[in-house]
């Protein structure tokens, strides 16, 4: 569901603009639509007033809570069932942070990234992107969204415009509080800077080198890590926003001096921060994680040479909860189930 769908059916309630921007607001920031020290039937149309009980509950029901898994961090990952019984994964992060999915799967198919492995189900409506949000607001303070969870955002990009609208505007969210995370697409550097509501913007990097990025991200579009870098500093001037830089430090693949020396070239005298991310391992996949003291080694020497670097650590990590791992294995009997049934029989 879009929510200029929702917008649509609150008009032919008889609801005008201000009407349908209070019952969005009230929605995205997860408050009753009594809300109000006046009653609901004083100011709002009658047909409206009638159909709201209804429309509530189908607006909890575009993201229901199927588990938590609290990490020790602060973190929590939510496995979220959509209405159409299809599920995403949404973050609790610390510092009042919530982390959303865009899509259902992704088609970029990033090799050490479980979610790709099953490659893109379907787009996730803008509508059931804030219903995450609302979610998450039913269980603690959300204050920043960032659109990093399963999925790629630019091959989306309508819905996850559609939804950063309406969170940076009624849904009480800053817009440099909103991050839009992407790995790259000239796509996303037209449609950023002409939408009312400017997010921070993420890039996804991991390497320096243009043919090992293209093995890490197969089908990531064919931005060099140098077009990147260039289409981001642009946006970063324009906007005043510096850009995040995604780094998924991979033990023996982009750990090494080479990398160190093309990050210093890439981004020195950047507005840029770069965000190492040591890999979060997956029993599945074969990639490993570089020892704590490796990673921070990487940082150590990234700065001396004036390169701002936060190394962090993805969140809840102690209940195997990277990106896409909470949906395999709920997916996992079913998958079982419909592989026995479709084996022909004597094989």
């Amino acid at each position: 569901m879009r929510i200029e769908h929702l917008r649509e059916r609150l008009q032919a309630l008889g609801a005008n603009p201000r009407h349908a921007q209070r019952v969005l607001r009230l929605w995205s920031q997860a408050l009753p639509q009594t809300s109000g020290r006046r009653e609901v039937s004083h100011f709002l149309p009658a047909t409206l007033v009638a159909a709201l009980p209804a429309l509530s509950d189908e607006l909890a029901g575009l993201a229901r809570l199927v588990s938590e898994h609290p990490g020790d961090d602060g973190s929590a990952r939510l496995l979220v069932a959509l209405a159409d019984g299809q599920t995403v994964e949404s973050v609790l992060l610390p510092r009042d942070g919530l982390c959303v999915s865009t899509q259902v799967g992704c088609a970029v198919g990033c090799v050490f990234c479980m979610t790709g492995q099953g490659g893109l189900v379907r787009q996730v409506g803008s509508a059931e992107i804030v219903a995450q949000v609302a979610l998450a607001r039913t269980r603690r303070v959300v204050k920043k969204v960032v659109f990093m969870g399963m999925g790629e955002p630019a091959h989306n990009l309508d819905n996850v415009m559609e939804a950063i609208d309406l969170l940076g505007t009624v849904g009480n969210i800053g817009h440099k509080n909103l991050v839009f995370s992407t790995v790259g697409d000239p796509r996303v550097f037209e449609a950023l800077p002409q939408g009312r509501v400017k997010p921070a913007l993420a890039l996804s990097l991991h390497t320096t080198r243009a043919d090992l990025r293209e093995q890490l991200l197969p089908r990531a579009p064919r931005m060099t890590p140098e077009e990147l870098v260039d289409a981001g500093e642009r946006y970063a001037r324009a906007t005043d926003y510096p850009i995040q830089y995604q780094w998924t430090l991979l033990e023996g693949i982009n750990d090494g001096d080479d990398e160190i020396e093309g990050l210093v070239r890439l981004l020195h005298g950047k507005y840029a921060i770069l965000n190492m991310i040591p890999y979060n391992t997956v029993d599945e996949l074969p990639y490993r994680r570089p020892s704590g003291e490796r990673a921070a080694d990487i940082a150590r020497r990234l700065h001396r040479r004036g390169i701002l670097t936060k190394l962090r650590q993805s969140a809840g990590q102690d209940v195997d909860g990277g990106c896409g791992q909470l949906r395999a294995r709920a997916e996992k009997p079913a998958r079982r189930v419909i592989a026995l049934r479709s084996t022909p029989a004597g094989h």
